[in-house]
């Protein structure tokens, strides 16, 4: 009865371990990284600091109000002669004591570089949006290459299983003809060692699976302890080649990337510009001032102490004449900056047109090597039917049997390589044409 029960119990733990597993799909991979994935996230946090510092930037446009208090204790006053009808007398200046306090108001009124600075801040909020955009594309692409190479090595596991099963058969039949003396035994031993062979390289790829599934969930920044398992998936294989669509080149996030950059730095020309702008500016202050022998504070003339409230506003105008050529060479730095940044731009388009036309090249040719591995698969299997039944007939050696098993094996990874070759291209005419978020993401 105990031993019942301790199976029962194995049996409940052993299914809720398999339920406990994750099952990830290619969109869901994707999906969980652009939530969790440090990257993702910090271009989240970026955007939302650049509303801080157009804040900041903003405060420099609105009034500026500040207080300040003070006390001086004057330990030795100092003395001034002063001459009266021909008698010299000496007086003390001051008093020992001295306190202040006021209010100071100080309000831009026409000032460029504010304002140019207003507008560089609100454009460094659209940058770090399309930095964002940017950044979520290079994620998706990541996980779907990631995603296809933990496939390619399930897919090689599941054909190395074929592989041993058909040679376990093979080598029952084997053996059974070697009891019956109708086959050598060093037959027997040769298919042995072969299963030995298939045995050993499938602990090497579940080794491979294991290390690539711990790098695909740490790419989109998933718990390493959580088990997870890929759905089964079958991709068909293409029947038509790819025609090139109409595709403007500029609608490519990087591409409205680095013109933000443009604009960011043809704002910094004109900030540095506006050094050559007069600004107007306005200020005002009140405050009261005590004077006297003793301590200030808390006493009234009847102690000995004086005070005063006093106020002033000013108008400032500040007209830029000649600052020895400084602005003149900062202006034309800015400038080098912006001819530097058309260069990039202009290689940058180049660099994605070239990558548009490789993109279908390299899946077109894609789909012309997996028609033909799918066919020589097909034509793999034709050829191991044939030899196993004229081998289990005595028309054919074991050599040529193992042969043609692992003629047929090699088929199955040639067409599952070029299956992954086609998605993993697949992935980069994604990239080219600007879809990748899109077609690998339910997050719109």
């Amino acid at each position: 009865m105990k031993t019942q029960i301790a199976i029962a119990a194995m049996i409940l733990f052993s299914f809720g371990m398999a339920n406990a597993q994750t099952e990830l799909a290619l969109k869901d991979a994707v999906d969980y990284a652009l939530k969790h994935k440090v990257d993702a996230v910090k271009a989240g946090l970026d955007i939302q600091n650049a509303d801080h510092k157009i804040a900041e930037v903003r405060a420099n446009a609105l009034p500026q109000l500040n207080g300040q208090s003070g006390l001086t204790y004057n330990a030795k006053l100092q003395q001034m002669a002063l001459d009266f009808g021909g008698q010299t007398q000496v007086i003390r200046m001051g008093t020992p004591w001295q306190a202040n306090s006021a209010i100071q108001l100080d309000q831009q009124i026409f000032n460029m570089a504010v304002f140019q600075g207003l507008k560089a801040a609100k454009s460094t909020k659209e940058f770090y949006i399309l930095n964002a955009a940017l950044t979520e594309e290079q994620i998706v692409e990541k996980v779907a290459n990631s995603y296809y190479e933990v496939f390619k090595t399930k897919s090689q596991i599941k054909t190395m299983d074929r592989t041993i099963q058909n040679t376990t058969r093979v080598r029952n039949v084997i053996a059974s003809l070697e009891e019956n003396g109708l086959a050598k035994k060093i037959d027997l031993d040769r298919i042995n060692v072969t299963l030995n062979n298939l045995n050993s390289s499938k602990v090497q790829l579940n080794n491979a699976l294991k290390l690539q599934e711990n790098a695909l969930k740490y790419l989109i920044g998933m718990d390493i302890a959580t088990p997870i398992t890929l759905p089964e998936s079958t991709f068909e294989s293409p029947k038509n080649m790819y025609v090139k669509d109409e595709f403007n080149i500029n609608s490519r996030t990087e591409i409205q990337l680095l013109e933000r950059q443009g604009d960011l730095l043809r704002l910094n020309k004109k900030a540095t510009e506006a050094a050559r702008y007069p600004s107007l500016a306005l200020s005002a202050n009140y405050g009261y001032l005590s004077l006297g022998d003793r301590f200030p504070y808390f006493a009234g003339p009847e102690k000995g102490v004086n005070g005063s409230d006093f106020s002033a506003i000013s108008l400032t105008l500040k007209v830029p004449i000649f600052s020895g050529f400084a602005t003149r060479s900062r202006i034309r730095q800015a400038q080098v900056d912006i001819d530097k940044f058309e260069a990039d731009l202009a290689d940058t388009k180049l660099a994605l047109d070239l990558a548009v036309e490789n993109a279908y090249t390299q899946i077109n040719n894609s789909v012309i090597t997996l028609n033909s591995q799918q066919s020589n698969m097909e034509l793999a299997q034709q050829v191991l039917d044939n030899v196993e039944n004229n081998y289990k007939n005595g028309l054919a050696s074991l050599t040529d049997l193992l042969d043609a098993e692992n003629s047929f094996a090699d088929a199955q990874n040639n067409h599952t390589a070029a299956l992954m070759d086609y998605k993993l291209a697949e992935v980069q005419l994604k990239k080219a044409n600007g879809e990748l978020k899109t077609f690998y993401s339910n997050k719109q």
